[in-house]
């Protein structure tokens, strides 16, 4: 290999850079040490954890250990955590038993926290801070419970980029000590909107917090403020009602920003379906027992990018629009986010889905750049953008947002399809770094620890990276792999063997410094109404992936006598973990591929996880265990048993 030599202005680039990154990671950890609130959630060596606080463990520890490993937790399981602090409760006032339908709560609060000298979430754009604002963010909750109140679930659209395993935590810990144990970890789903012109900085996990710079308790507070608000709000208004399901397609919003990767997917499953996209939007109805209006919930698959990387201003984006548009239509004589009707655009698999119909072209030749690396011949990758439909980035949301609008009213006045039936949920803590994946009967292969990989840095054609990375990329580059292990260190040669044939750009899963970068515990969940299952996902699906996950957890369901189940894929829940493609698509390497970070096989460890949900819904077998006992160092004084725990079989013997 020849000899590479650099510039003079490439030697300052990296001189820069090495100084840059030095002083982040030295800033970091004097952030970290001073505000003194990140969690770190670390294995204590099973695979399903969960505590009424946390994750599994937390650093700081007290001397008394409490840890609950909970596999499926049913909706009408009280919690399994004993308090570890005084509990208000809220009286829970009585319900209106004798009738057909659901009770029914919406409701919705504002939780736009800071929009100015604060990062906006979603691009990774270090000079995108917020410089006011264009529309307020909402949290929209909906709650439904059967008519003798026993069993209920919460659904939570929010107008963030994202739920942070934080914010969520926050949430639920403050809901328990409102509610007790009636609203819980496994029948409360809150789901990000994901525009990417909201502000940043709520997470724990180093990566987004370098994304965010920094953390920002005053967002974070308002954030959580907001969300149980929206949960008050729902829960106050619940009505005897009955819910509808309608469902059709929304033509000319959307194309599928990654059709190379689609097109490595087998052509006997692409030969299914029409369109590279899912094309299909999803609405519940939700009307009192008089059929006057009282919410909507519509699911469908679009990245809320409208809004370009050179915005300041805080707004929910396409999806935002969209409920605007509805909700002043249903609430005439309110003012914005004023009035009782609530409706919530949700996310679902939008991973490879991108609003810019006009597709990526060369904005210095105007030349289309829809190749495998979306780069362009003169500029590079930096060159290849996608632009919406419209004059600017705003009239394009407004495009967009209006079509899904118009689409969702029409759904919505046709919905006669009732929803009936039970309510349950299921939820699993899962240490999404160590899954085995069945690849069939004989042969298993394994989840891997988090890493970005190459084509991360690149971005995509609705926003590109800053550093001229292309997407697409299958090998390293020793200048940046120079420049990286002489700051965090050299990747394991066993996360690179994962990994393949994805280059490791970071190997987050080796990185605990100041804080753990990426997630190792992660929570995924299933509530059911009746015939309609929500699967609360834990980052961007890509629309296949989507598809093998719905018609997986639909065949799982049919095999335990629960037939013709709509199955919903629920987006940017809970917890973030970047996304989700098919094997096939992984091997691409492009932007969304780069950015599974648990390797090749997360979308196999899902369906997985999600099948075995979807089972213990159908067979309503709970399995649920509770460990409490001391610190383990105490066992150095204590000689009275060979073992920390003994687990015993009861074996029934007959008497006669």
């Amino acid at each position: 290999m020849a000899k590479r030599t650099f510039s003079n202005l490439e030697t300052f680039l990296i001189f820069l850079l090495v100084m840059m990154s030095a002083i982040t990671v030295a800033l970091l950890s004097l952030l970290f040490i001073t505000s003194g609130t990140i969690e770190n959630h670390k294995d204590l060596g099973g695979h399903f954890f969960s505590t009424t606080q946390s994750p599994p463990a937390t650093q700081g520890s007290t001397a008394t250990q409490r840890s609950t490993v909970t596999q499926y937790s049913t909706a009408t399981q009280s919690s399994t955590a004993t308090q570890t602090s005084p509990v208000t409760l809220t009286p829970e006032s009585p319900l209106f038993q004798n009738f057909s339908g659901y009770h029914i709560g919406v409701g919705r609060a504002d939780c736009t926290g800071q929009v100015a000298d604060i990062n906006l979430m979603g691009y990774g754009k270090s000079s995108q801070n917020a410089q006011g604002i264009l529309t307020r963010l909402y949290s929209r909750a909906f709650i439904m419970a059967e008519p003798d109140g026993s069993n209920r679930t919460v659904f939570v659209s929010i107008d963030i980029g994202m739920l942070s395993q934080r914010l969520r935590l926050e949430v639920l810990n403050r809901l328990q000590s409102k509610y007790g144990s009636l609203y819980r970890r496994d029948n409360v789903i809150l789901s990000g909107t994901h525009t990417h012109s909201g502000p940043a900085g709520y997470f724990q996990y180093t990566v987004f917090v370098i994304a965010s710079e920094g953390f920002s308790n005053q967002t974070f507070q308002h954030m959580v403020t907001g969300i149980l608000k929206s949960i008050d709000i729902a829960h106050t208004n619940m009505k005897p009602g009955k819910i509808f399901i309608n469902k059709g397609n929304v033509d000319g919003v959307q194309i599928n920003r990654s059709p190379y990767s689609y097109l490595q997917n087998p052509q006997s499953e692409r030969a299914r379906y029409s369109s590279n996209t899912d094309k299909e939007m999803i609405v519940l109805k939700m009307v009192d027992l008089n059929g006057d209006d009282l919410g909507l919930i519509s699911w469908f698959a679009i990245h809320p990018v409208s809004m370009n990387n050179s915005n300041h201003l805080v707004n929910s984006d396409n999806v935002g629009y969209a409920s605007y548009l509805l909700e002043q239509e249903k609430n005439k004589g309110y003012l914005p986010g004023q009035g009782p009707f609530v409706a919530a655009f949700a996310s679902s698999n939008l991973g490879d889905v991108s609003p810019n119909i006009l597709g990526p072209r060369c904005i210095n030749t105007g030349e289309s750049c829809d190749n495998a690396n979306s780069t362009c011949p003169i500029g590079g990758p930096s060159m290849c953008i996608a632009k919406g439909p419209g004059q600017d980035m705003f009239d394009s949301t407004q495009i967009i947002g209006r079509a899904m609008y118009q689409r969702a009213k029409e759904l919505y006045a046709s919905a006669s399809q009732e929803v009936t039936g039970p309510l349950a949920s299921a939820h699993q803590w899962v240490d999404m770094t160590d899954v085995t994946v069945w690849l069939n009967s004989t042969h298993a292969s394994k989840t891997c620890k988090p890493a970005l990989g190459y084509s991360f840095a690149a971005g995509t054609i609705d926003g590109v990276g800053g550093l001229n990375f292309t997407q697409g990329k299958r090998e390293g580059d020793p200048f940046w792999d120079t420049i990286r292990d002489q700051i965090l260190g050299k990747p394991s040669e066993e996360i690179k063997e994962c990994h393949k044939p994805k280059p490791i750009l970071l190997h987050t899963g080796e990185l605990s410094k100041p804080h753990p970068w990426h997630p190792d515990i992660v929570d995924v969940q299933i509530i059911t109404l009746g015939s309609l299952a929500i699967t609360a996902i834990p980052g961007e699906f890509t629309t296949m992936s989507g598809r093998r996950l719905r018609e997986a957890v639909q065949a799982e369901f049919a095999s335990h006598g629960m037939q013709n189940m709509t199955v919903v894929i629920s987006g940017l829940c809970n917890v973030y973990t970047h996304y989700i493609t098919t094997y096939e698509e992984y091997q691409a390497q492009r932007y969304e591929a780069a950015s599974t970070i648990y390797g090749p096989h997360t979308l196999s460890a899902y369906i997985q996880l999600f099948r075995n949900l979807a089972k213990a819904i159908a067979t309503g077998v709970v399995a649920e265990v509770i460990f409490v006992g001391a610190n383990p160092k105490n066992s150095v004084q204590n000689q009275t048993h060979q073992t920390f725990l003994t687990v015993e079989k009861y074996e029934a013997t007959s008497t006669s």
